[in-house]
């Protein structure tokens, strides 16, 4: 224990991209056939960006990968591992993490891809922890990207109207005790794997004319059913990370959820019960932006000046998979 305590590994920077594309509730209302009132009050989100059309999974999260090296004061050569989330990356080969690699010039690094969907940021985090926890001094580059614009099927409002793009990002590395993380919760439920997908493309069904033309390749969700999901297992995750590490649901001071929808964020963290942590939001102006929602959120936090030596915080993703994943840390780098 005092071996890990001496090595303990936390966030040195967060960075976040958004491509500048904004697309508000006005053109999604013509895309979908709904009205601008019916997104505002079913999603609570009023505009989200899409990538221009010469930009790809990578690119957002090169530029993402940036803003995080430069607030941790590193260049991308003093990087060990790079671990990108996203379930959109750029081709099903090579991993999109060698490309972004490529792109930052990230020559040292260790790459590799994870995708847990919206859960993914979260699971990385773990992972990167894990890795420079044991190996100290290390660093680890974890950035999350998704371009759902680009699978996104308007006839279906009630997904079309959520999502849109945007890379987060967070160097993990050496940070002195008090500081880092205390904790994570993952979790898996394979059996209700259909609440959120994309059944074409993959060695099941090959890309094909017929593919195509039956909309095997756009994202598809079980709203009712992923909003059971979460209101039922989210709470728990969280409630048993936060006892596990031995602190108190009232001494939490953040709260950093995947940015699903406006009317379930709501309700969730009513059903959490952190009396006393701030809910940090971004769905209103950048939607859902899948497995880079929790690093866009928590970097828009850190920016903004919320984020002070000390404070506990909690992450909570969760989405496709269907898969939770839960970390809590004591923010803080300074000596």
């Amino acid at each position: 224990m005092a071996d890990a305590e001496q090595h303990a590994s936390g966030i040195l920077g967060t960075g976040s991209y958004l491509p500048k594309q904004e697309i508000d509730n006005t053109e999604v209302a013509a895309r979908t056939g709904v009205s601008e009132e019916w997104i505002a009050r079913k999603t609570e989100i009023l505009c989200r960006r899409y990538a221009a059309p010469d930009e790809a999974t990578s690119d957002l999260a090169a530029q993402a990968g940036e803003a995080a090296l430069a607030q941790a004061g590193l260049a991308a050569e003093e990087i060990d591992y790079l671990i990108v989330s996203t379930s959109t990356g750029d081709s099903p080969q090579p991993p999109t993490s060698t490309l972004v690699q490529h792109l930052l010039g990230a020559r040292r690094a260790a790459c590799l891809d994870v995708n847990v969907v919206c859960s993914g940021f979260v699971y990385a985090l773990a992972l990167a922890h894990s890795l420079t926890s044991t190996h100290p001094g290390r660093r680890a580059l974890v950035i999350a990207a998704d371009v759902y614009s680009r699978i996104l099927d308007f006839d279906d409002h009630r997904t079309a109207t959520l999502l849109g793009d945007g890379a987060g990002a967070a160097v993990v590395g050496p940070v002195p005790a008090p500081y880092g993380f205390l904790d994570f919760g993952l979790s898996s439920r394979g059996d209700a794997h259909r609440l959120i997908r994309v059944e074409a493309g993959g060695s099941r069904l090959p890309a094909s004319h017929q593919t195509v033309d039956e909309g095997g390749h756009f994202f598809r969700m079980d709203g009712r059913g992923v909003s059971e999901f979460v209101m039922e297992n989210v709470p728990g995750a969280v409630a048993d990370l936060v006892a596990g590490a031995g602190v108190r649901l009232d001494e939490v001071d953040h709260l950093v959820p995947h940015q699903a929808n406006g009317v379930l964020l709501r309700q969730l963290v009513e059903l959490i019960g952190v009396p006393n942590a701030r809910t940090h939001r971004t769905l209103e102006r950048y939607g859902n932006v899948g497995s880079a929602s929790v690093a866009v959120a928590l970097d828009d936090a850190n920016r903004s000046g919320a984020l002070r030596n000390g404070d506990l915080v909690v992450l909570a993703g969760f989405g496709g998979g269907m898969a939770i994943g839960t970390g809590l840390l004591r923010w803080g780098v300074a000596a």
